[in-house]
């Protein structure tokens, strides 16, 4: 079958990538790795280079190219550009200011999704803008990374979280379902707001409504009735999602149990638990829906794919136990072994694409 990519993203898809491969570079510097530092500024800027850099510019890209408006285009470009200025120029804010603009644009983007489509779906996805929008501006104007964390979190979570109500409307939630899952929204959003104040109480709320999120999906979400579907991809996109929700709410318990956390090696199992086991792991699953959408070119499934969810999943338990058992080494190799896991994704993506293409 002969396709037509769309070859109008690739730029900001490009952009996309190449901000993941410098957040990983940044991620492997921070873990104790001796790599060079390529930029001066380039491993400090880790956790924005991967939530403005990479996943700020493929989400609002994603949504650009589904409404088909021009403008829509705006801030993808924005937060390309704002993550390598970040990166590339010290001493001036003109990264973060871009990367604060990109985030406003993609409040836009919402907003006039939300005015087409008044849902909770859609609400709970603008929530998740402004939450970008305030972390973002909260880091311009000096707060420092481990105080803006939750907001970029808050983010990708009711971002995903609402992508998810929106697919598993299939499953028809109740009434009642859908109140619950309004209030937990609302719980978690009021820990992330009240840290600001009470970081301790805020951690201990938020974990609570992430564990809340996470055993809501049990019953409302598909994917829990597609681990064993019988087609393969199906299934593949299943098990991405299911594991990526118990990270969820392992990332809640660890934040319930033991509070907030600013630095150190607690601090990076709380956060990756979130960034990594659910997110990157989400990634991985909505990957089938989002390429294609983005390119215009289906994604040749591969059972291989199991195989950087399977190291993505096994090396964050190794990381995660050696931070709680403080072996820096260990933590060290399942830090890389993440980051191989990614590589790998997006290596079998790639050649997926190419082997749909050649039509082989």
């Amino acid at each position: 079958m002969k396709f037509t990519p769309n070859r109008l993203p690739l730029p900001f898809l490009f952009l996309a990538i190449l901000g993941l491969l410098a957040a990983l570079w940044a991620g492997l510097m921070r873990l104790g790795w001796q790599l060079p530092a390529l930029t001066p500024s380039l491993a400090m800027a880790h956790g924005p280079l991967m939530i403005s850099g990479f996943l700020g510019t493929l989400i609002t890209l994603e949504r650009a190219v589904a409404m088909k408006q021009k403008w829509m285009y705006l801030p993808p470009l924005l937060s390309g550009l704002g993550w390598l200025v970040t990166v590339l120029i010290r001493g001036l804010p003109l990264g973060p200011v871009l990367l604060a603009l990109a985030s406003l644009g993609g409040v836009a983007i919402l907003t006039e999704i939300v005015r087409r489509e008044s849902a909770l779906h859609t609400v709970t996805m603008l929530f998740g803008a402004l939450a970008w929008l305030a972390g973002n501006l909260l880091w311009l104007f000096g707060w420092q990374i481990n105080q803006v964390v939750f907001f970029w979190m808050a983010f990708l979570v009711l971002t995903i979280a609402g992508e998810r109500l929106e697919l598993s409307r299939v499953l028809r939630p109740s009434r009642v379902q859908q109140i619950l899952f309004g209030i937990i929204v609302a719980v978690f959003l009021a820990g992330i707001l009240f840290a600001l104040f009470n970081l301790q109480v805020g951690t201990r709320v938020s974990g609570l409504a992430l564990i809340l999120l996470a055993l809501w999906s049990l019953r409302n979400d598909i994917a829990w009735r597609n681990l064993r579907h019988k087609l393969p991809l199906t299934r593949y996109i299943a098990w991405c999602l299911a594991l990526g929700f118990v990270w969820l709410g392992i990332s809640g318990g660890l934040s319930l149990g033991f509070g907030a956390q600013v630095a150190g090696p607690r601090y990076d199992a709380v956060l990756h638990a979130v960034f990594i086991g659910f997110v990157i792991s989400m990634i991985f699953g909505h990957a089938p829906i989002i390429f294609p959408a983005i390119l215009g070119v289906p994604i040749n499934f591969q059972p291989a794919f199991y195989i950087h969810l399977a190291l993505l999943h096994v090396s964050l338990v190794v990381r995660i136990i050696a931070d709680y058992a403080n072996l820096h080494t260990l933590r060290m190799w399942g830090g890389l072994l993440n980051e191989v896991a990614i590589i790998i994704f997006i290596g079998m993506t790639v050649y997926s694409i190419r082997k749909e293409l050649s039509g082989k």
